[in-house]
């Protein structure tokens, strides 16, 4: 019977272990999220790993031996116990994987952590830099800031997306 154990991997190498420990007949599972990243003035959605340098590895330990998966590429350890390697229960990984196909981590509206009265920067488009105050977040994909220009309160509705924590 297949059973998961958690595996620790080497720094940002993740998605390598999961790729050999592929090439070696494992089922893998490494969740993951997605999240804006900004880079050289664009913001693009990636996808990273839901919990830093861990990934799953099915085994069956009567038929498959784990010692393999010590020396993989992208493997630091496997997280064990007295007795050896200690299973991740499937109800925890069933419920990563539902979690994970309906979004439920995804960072990828930064307002929504956002409250009115918070400090916030505008980090794209025409007011790009301008520290403010949220006014309001919906749930639509729009806030309201108020902030000073020239010496007077101006509101401005820009993009969730855009709109940071100050």
């Amino acid at each position: 019977m297949m059973r998961w154990y958690a595996v620790h991997a080497r720094p940002s190498s993740e998605a390598k272990a999961a790729d050999n420990l592929k090439r070696q007949g494992y089922a893998t599972y490494l969740p993951r999220h997605r999240r804006w990243v900004r880079h050289a003035r664009r913001r693009e959605i990636v996808l990273r790993p839901l919990f830093p340098r861990y990934l799953f590895v099915g085994i069956d330990r009567d038929a498959m031996p784990w010692l393999p998966v010590l020396s993989t590429v992208g493997v630091a350890s496997v997280v064990c116990g007295a007795d050896g390697p200690t299973p991740v229960p499937d109800a925890v990984i069933d419920l990563l994987r539902r979690h994970e196909r309906e979004g439920a981590f995804d960072e990828l509206a930064p307002a929504r952590c956002l409250q009115a009265g918070d400090r916030v920067r505008i980090a794209e488009g025409a007011f790009e830099n301008i520290v403010g105050r949220l006014v309001a977040a919906g749930d639509t994909d729009r806030v309201l800031i108020l902030f000073d220009l020239l010496g007077r309160q101006v509101r401005a509705e820009v993009a969730a997306a855009a709109v940071e924590a100050a």
